[in-house]
């Protein structure tokens, strides 16, 4: 572990191999599920590489996307196990002509001044974490990425005007959840550290302990262990 990771656990008071425990449990029953569909996956051999270089690649490849899942999840668990934090996902975010007008015609800057009323559907999001932080009284989103790449220029305006009409929406969105919101904000996780949308919006993994004020890169890193080790397993079977 690094000096950095060091310091931040016991800024917050450490981890501790037990508690790691019962997160990477919560998150093992995935990644099994994960490696055996990989492990059953169809592919087209090449004629260049054959069947054995074909097979591993398409694996490898097949492993990247399905990543990002686990990476999330083995989040939102970790984050589940403080007290302070109320945790959930929302496959059906409702997104309001209001606000993809306003994202559509406003800069950024103004943009994330502004509040609308959440209630009205023209399209709905999939929001990977939400976290309401019963201390400071905050109401954060999450999508979670790899960012182990770049994205091209059209799925960056995409992101960024997902994420804004999020953040619009989101105090009032609380509100209509029961919750008392002082702040509220959409945010991006790249991960592995690169950064298709700059800071502020997005965070990096050697930002989340800090950022959450508790440890949570160390329990992902333990679920990450298991599935490069069993995908390494995988790979040597063939």
């Amino acid at each position: 572990m690094s000096a950095d990771n060091l310091s931040c656990l016991a800024k917050f008071g450490g981890l501790g191999d037990s508690v790691v425990s019962v997160c990477f449990d919560r998150v093992k029953p995935l990644v099994d599920e994960t490696v055996r569909r990989l492990a059953v996956k169809s592919f087209r051999d090449d004629p260049i590489a054959g069947s054995r270089y074909a097979r591993a690649t398409s694996i490898v490849s097949s492993a990247y996307k399905r990543h990002g899942k686990i990476l999330e999840a083995a989040l939102f668990e970790r984050l589940r196990d403080n007290n302070r934090l109320s945790v959930w996902s929302d496959p059906t975010y409702a997104v309001s002509a209001a606000a993809d007008a306003l994202v559509g015609s406003s800069k950024l800057a103004d943009c994330l001044k502004s509040q609308l009323p959440y209630g009205e559907v023209r399209r709905t999001l999939q929001i990977d974490i939400v976290v309401y932080d019963t201390l400071h009284r905050s109401l954060r989103t999450y999508e979670v990425k790899r960012g182990n790449g770049e994205h091209d220029a059209g799925k960056v305006r995409s992101i960024i005007r997902d994420l804004i009409c999020t953040h619009v929406l989101l105090k009032s969105y609380g509100v209509a959840h029961g919750h008392a919101v002082d702040h509220a904000e959409a945010k991006i996780i790249y991960y592995y550290g690169v950064r298709s949308i700059p800071a502020p919006i997005s965070l990096i993994r050697d930002e989340l302990d800090e950022h959450f004020e508790y440890p949570v890169v160390e329990a992902v890193e333990q679920v990450n262990a298991y599935f490069r080790d069993r995908l390494h397993e995988l790979l040597g079977s063939h």
